[in-house]
């Protein structure tokens, strides 16, 4: 783990604590998010390799 943060997400009113972990390697470019159930979230990884 190269870097870790801490920001927020909403929930109807409330914010959730969300942890950010970054990690550096060498190869192919990838990007890998965990424990996001809403597809909507999953489709972001397109939207950030675009970026």
């Amino acid at each position: 783990m190269l870097a870790r943060v801490w920001s927020a997400s909403i929930l109807g009113i409330d914010a959730v604590k969300v942890g950010v972990e970054v990690d550096v390697a060498g190869g192919l470019p990838s990007i890998t998010l965990v424990g996001l159930p809403d597809t909507a979230v999953q489709e972001s990884r397109e939207r950030v390799k675009a970026a």
